[in-house]
């Protein structure tokens, strides 16, 4: 198998698997090793564009996605994974201190939600916040489906739930979540 045909299936296979890895948004390190994927698929383009001789544009465009992935590389693996850090840190110093536990606004997005009976029931997907004194309004809390189609959104109190540093959890089950109203996508209340 000649260089360029080994190089033009790292590539593709490079290419799709970073794909997946980032629209998953699985978080700060995956995403970022996601880019570690583009940048392999990247450079075994730029290697076909080399070895074949004839595709300038594949050449080009991929030298300045190559320059792309590396600042993805960056901004995920090291800006972004330092301020994670920074937020599990101070949930866990404030779990251990003599303070409310604090936990990290961003993280409140793809948390897992769990039950009274200690399975998941759902995923934090928004947390809407009162610009009045800044309180939690409402969490938006999704159940059922498969990546997204088949959902179903609810809206939760902040007086049914829960924040600790293991997570998010409340005294729901499954089925009183799946009893609960559910909101339309792009229409959610101004207030419970």
């Amino acid at each position: 198998m000649a260089v360029e045909d080994i190089a033009g299936w790292v590539a593709l296979a490079a290419t799709c698997i970073a794909a997946v890895m980032t629209a998953a948004n699985l978080g700060a390190r995956v995403t970022g090793l996601g880019f570690v994927v583009f940048t392999v698929g990247s450079i075994a383009w730029v290697t076909v564009a080399v070895t074949k001789g004839d595709s300038t544009q594949l050449l080009y465009s991929n030298l300045f996605l190559t320059a792309v992935n590396l600042l993805g590389i960056w901004r995920w693996l090291g800006r972004q994974a330092r301020y994670e850090q920074g937020g599990k840190a101070a949930t866990a110093r404030s779990a251990r201190a003599r303070v409310p536990t604090l936990v990290a606004i961003g993280t409140l997005h793809r948390a897992s939600l769990t039950g009274r009976d200690g399975e998941p029931l759902g995923q934090v997907i928004e947390a809407m916040m009162r610009c009045d004194g800044a309180a939690l309004a409402y969490l938006v809390v999704s159940e059922g489906g498969v990546g997204g189609v088949g959902e179903r959104l609810h809206a939760l109190s902040p007086t049914e739930i829960r924040f600790s540093d293991d997570g998010i959890s409340t005294d729901l089950t499954s089925e009183d979540l799946a009893a609960r109203p559910v909101l339309e996508p792009g229409h959610w209340p101004a207030a419970l």
